[in-house]
């Protein structure tokens, strides 16, 4: 058997494949964290002044980061519940289209409709 470094090639390989799987992983649990589909829908008090389509695109695509109320789930940055007094309409509109840190764009997703819809409603949040 080869050995590469000190270290066999096949202990050498099958670390290789585990670490390949573990950041596949961590990847895919990062995709679902944001953007799915949210479980136990509860009604939050912050999203009852929302149009209901506004709502509904909120709970399906935003819930999962943001919260049932606003309240943000990755960080401090996540936090919506007063959004509208440090971003606003476009601001708003341009991150939820295009993206900005960990949060990944929705520009290809969501409807121009939903994203003005999103931001509209987001901007009142003072």
């Amino acid at each position: 058997m080869e050995e590469k470094g000190g270290i066999p090639l096949i202990a050498s390989i099958h670390s290789i494949r585990l670490v390949k799987g573990f950041a596949i992983l961590a990847l895919m649990a990062a995709l679902v964290a944001c953007g799915g589909k949210a479980g136990g829908k509860k009604e939050s008090v912050h999203l009852k002044d929302a149009p209901s389509k506004v709502a509904a695109v909120y709970q399906s695509r935003c819930l999962n980061c943001h919260g049932n109320d606003l309240q943000g789930r990755v960080g401090a940055n996540t936090n919506l519940q007063q959004v509208g007094s440090r971003m606003s309409f476009e601001e708003i509109a341009a991150q939820i289209e295009q993206g900005k840190g960990l949060m990944p764009g929705f520009a290809d997703s969501l409807s121009q409709n939903e994203i003005d819809g999103l931001s509209e409603w987001l901007a009142t949040k003072q």
